[in-house]
């Protein structure tokens, strides 16, 4: 999740510290690498580099940057590993254009080549200076900007917003599809960027632009187009009351729920990725051809490898062993060779347990793949190659974001596995939307009811065991109550014996285990226990439980997906109702590099 910022003023002056301060205010949103670039008398000057601002900023003097227009950005690599190349801001062949992203433009290796054998100058492998070029190539031909922009906007396939300048002009251009951007109106300047916490300190008047439309910014004025036609569109301002903290966490207490709430964007992103994604066909063949297939990671990575390894049996017929890193160099390692393939899942990239058992695996000649968060991690430089989950920083220690895009990918993976069209995973995100909108009531009404209770079960079966997991992992997590995640057939052996007057248990239901879980849920029942029913509709389960939540219909595979989003809303609410923290918990950290 980039950032980026552009500002236009009528005058010469001092940029530098207006871009470093405006990068300064993005970087909550998590970064490798940044870049600035003034434009002035005709001239572009830019200075970019991996790091942080601060080192970045020192060691190229940005400071001193002076101009009439500025654009900085922080990126957070997707296309092309952190390096001062990829890094943005990026020029166009000729050096007379400036532009940066955020977001991901997912036919970035197609365009590039097009780019190139058109005889454009491509310096990186970064879908920002792609953008650029998109752009280019129309200028190149003999159009307008504006018709240049619009034509591009045609050409670049993803979700992200855009910012370019020419050295020869007094405006910023910039445009939006999918991804966020705020124009910022001051006095003697404009401003834009990809979040409001880089323009607040400068102006609290802003236009939102929507999807499919240009902005055009001189220093006095702002003009909005549609992509379509190129009409003018009339975008009246707002003033901006949030205090800087809020407008960070998105209006949101806390970042948890925020992050709870971009799931969906997210997952359409990758999903998006993954299509255009030339990675995606020869890891399935890897797979396919592997003797032995392995789903290696730790805590929420590895409750995604097990969902991931259910996908793979129920939809394409394939076997595969999800693994505890730790206990994968002891039980499986000795036995692993060249034939046997492994996905090393991580959201850090940097999970030591995960790297030991790479290190293993690897000694033993296995073919290892990874999928983790950051581009440039450990893990992504150690494997053949890693597929990015795309989920921007997640600022909450708890992960929420970041397994529910390991699971889309395991899914979309065992689609194409299973030869079946990936097409219909795009209604995901706008199921996953519909679900916070169903439970979200329902839930925090049972979150006051049960958070006395210090003691509980999550129960799940088949794809929804992982889940049960996943939940029960996210309230230990935050309530510090305990939680134990149990396959619900395994409740009766033993656990049963702890059910009292009230204790509450939750049950996910997949929509074809109704009848199991019935037998489990009165199991419990007839002993007091306060069942929760996580599921579609079903009268057999509201006729049966003591509370029914109810998600949206879809498949077995998208149910269970969908059921993890209550059980992190049950999770938030009871730790705010118990006066905690639920983005920093106690002893826990968001990357373990430790054994």
């Amino acid at each position: 999740m980039c950032g980026i910022f552009g500002y236009v003023t009528n005058k010469e002056e001092a940029l530098g510290p207006i871009l470093i301060a405006a990068a300064e205010r993005l970087t909550y949103r998590g970064y490798d690498s940044v870049g600035a670039a003034t434009i002035n008398s005709g001239k572009i000057d830019l200075r970019k580099d991996v790091g942080k601002v601060d080192s970045v900023a020192a060691k190229y003097n940005i400071a001193e940057m002076r101009g009439q227009r500025g654009i900085t950005q922080l990126r957070w690599a997707t296309f092309g590993e952190p390096s001062q190349v990829n890094s943005q801001p990026h020029l166009d062949s000729k050096g007379d254009m400036v532009g940066a992203h955020n977001g991901n433009v997912v036919n970035n290796v197609e365009l590039r080549e097009q780019f190139m054998a058109e005889g454009m100058t491509v310096r990186s492998q970064n879908d920002g200076e792609t953008c650029v070029h998109a752009v280019e190539r129309y200028i190149s031909r003999g159009y307008q900007f504006i018709d240049a922009i619009r034509l591009a906007y045609g050409d670049l396939q993803g979700d992200y917003a855009f910012v370019i300048g020419r050295a020869d002009d007094d405006k910023l251009y910039a445009f939006k599809k999918g991804s966020g951007m705020v124009v910022g109106l001051g006095d003697g300047f404009t401003c834009v960027s990809s979040d409001l916490p880089s323009i607040l300190p400068l102006t609290r008047t802003v236009i939102r632009p929507q999807d499919g439309e240009i902005v055009t910014l001189w220093a006095d004025r702002v003009e909005v187009r549609s992509v379509k036609d190129g009409k003018q569109i009339v975008r009246m301002p707002e003033t901006v009351t949030e205090s800087m903290d809020a407008v960070q966490k998105g209006g949101y207490p806390h970042f948890m729920l925020k992050e709870i709430h971009e799931q969906a964007q997210v997952a359409r992103e990758l999903i998006h990725l993954l299509d255009g994604s030339p990675d995606v066909q020869p890891l399935i063949e890897k797979m396919k051809s592997a003797r032995h297939l392995y789903f290696i990671g730790c805590g929420t990575s590895y409750h995604a490898a097990m969902a991931g390894s259910v996908y793979f049996a129920q939809l394409a017929g394939r076997a595969v062993i999800p693994i505890l890193a730790p206990q994968f160099i002891a039980q499986y390692a000795p036995a692993v060779g060249y034939e046997d393939v492994g996905i090393f899942v991580s959201q850090s990239g940097e999970t030591k347990d995960v790297l030991n058992a790479l290190e293993a695996a690897e000694a033993r000649g296995m073919t290892c793949f990874g999928l983790a968060n950051v581009v440039g991690s450990t893990l992504t430089r150690a494997t053949s190659f890693c597929l990015p989950l795309c989920c921007g920083y997640e600022i909450s220690v708890p992960a929420t974001k970041t397994f529910t895009n390991q699971v889309v990918t395991f899914l979309y993976l065992a689609y194409r596995m299973a030869g079946k069209s990936t097409a219909d995973l795009a209604r995901i995100p706008d199921l996953m939307v519909q679900t916070i909108e169903m439970v979200a009531p329902q839930i925090e009404a049972i979150a006051k009811d049960i958070n006395e209770w210090n003691d509980m079960y999550c129960l799940g079966y088949g794809a929804t065991y992982p889940i049960a997991l996943e939940g029960a992992l996210k309230l230990k997590e935050i309530t510090y109550a305990h939680c134990e995640g149990m396959l619900s057939t395994e409740f009766k052996h033993g656990p049963l014996s702890a059910v009292s007057k009230g204790f509450p248990i939750v049950f996910v239901a997949g929509p074809n285990d109704v009848p199991l879980i019935i037998s489990g849920i009165n199991e419990v029942k007839v002993r007091g226990a306060r069942t929760i029913v996580v599921a579609e509709e079903d009268s057999r389960l509201r006729a049966n439980g003591d509370d029914l939540v109810v998600i949206p219909k879809s498949d077995a595979q998208t149910n269970a997906l969908l059921a993890v989003l209550p059980l992190q809303l049950l999770s938030y609410h009871m730790s705010v109702m118990r006066g905690f923290d639920p983005d920093f918990p106690r002893n826990l950290s968001k990357t373990l590099t430790v054994d």
